[in-house]
């Protein structure tokens, strides 16, 4: 038996249209999927795509396809689904690790990311570091060095969008048009990173919050901005393919009770009516042993 966790996403830090291709920096927070692979009997209920990455997982390691009747894969996630909270990532990547160590079978990153994009557009949770990411093919990973300290006050719609939907928009003319924009927010996110900045890569993600409204606008955006500016935050996010968005702040710092009271006062609450205060984290996979916090 083993158990492996993987954190959710608070959509993007940064996403579009950079390096010549759409890349991703995914926003992980300490809010996690837990795995535990054993052997015995499948379970009836368990999520179609970790079953999937089992499948996938004996292929490339090459043993016999018929192991995976025999193991059974057992799933805790309360993590919000199709809301761009890398719910899915976050269940298939610890699925993998959970099992690697079951068999007793190699598992490194840029292994993990290549089998998790065969399956679907993945997040770069799954990496040790914030890391800009192809979440289509896996040919690129540039981790960032530095992990600036922050909160997340996640925003929660009930709205809710798969990643399979978002990626049959058109969206490749939109992304260009804003390069100019991504590679900025990029070079910042690069810079905040190396100087543990947290307002600089508050402007890094609120330029990409801003482009991604061309692609897939979020209610009320200009009165976000002016929660950012009255309160004083580091910063928005935004799940670039969901619902959901994120305001860049330190609770040491910034009033979070006051911030709340804004959103009502603002009625921001009628298109987020849930939040949840998560702190940033660097991402990968933990494993039992490993120090990790959960979200109830």
């Amino acid at each position: 038996m083993a158990q492996a966790h993987c954190p959710a996403s608070c959509g993007e830090l940064i996403q579009g249209w950079i390096l010549g291709s759409e890349k991703l920096v995914s926003c992980p927070v300490d809010w996690y999927s837990s795995v535990e692979v054993t052997y015995g009997a499948p379970l009836p209920d368990e999520r179609p795509l970790t079953r999937a990455m089992i499948r996938l997982l004996l292929e490339h390691w090459r043993l016999p396809a018929s192991l995976t009747h025999t193991l059974r894969i057992d799933c805790r996630s309360t993590i919000p689904v199709a809301k761009g909270m890398a719910s899915s990532t976050a269940d298939i990547a610890a699925t993998a690790v959970a099992a690697a160590c079951h068999l007793d079978q190699p598992l490194d990153e840029p292994t993990l990311a290549k089998l998790c994009v065969a399956l679907e557009p993945t997040d770069s949770t799954l990496f040790s570091a914030l890391t800009l990411f192809d979440h289509h093919d896996a040919q690129t990973h540039i981790a960032c060095n530095g992990l600036p300290q922050m909160e997340v006050l996640v925003l929660e719609s009930p709205l809710t969008l798969t990643t399979a939907d978002y990626h049959r928009l058109p969206r490749q003319q939109i992304l260009q048009d804003n390069a100019r924009t991504l590679d900025l927010a990029w070079q910042k996110l690069q810079q905040a990173c190396q100087r543990n900045d947290p307002s600089l890569l508050g402007e890094a993600t609120t330029l990409s919050a801003i482009a991604s409204q061309a692609l897939l606008p979020k209610p009320a955006f200009n009165t976000l901005l002016e929660v950012v500016e009255r309160y004083g935050l580091y910063g928005l996010n935004v799940a670039h393919s969901g619902s959901v968005v994120g305001l860049l702040l330190d609770s040491a710092r910034h009033d979070v009770d006051e911030v709340r009271e804004g959103l009502n006062t603002l009625k921001l609450l009628a298109h987020w009516p849930q939040n949840h205060l998560l702190k940033m984290v660097a991402g990968g996979i933990r494993q039992d042993g490993e120090r990790r916090t959960s979200h109830r």
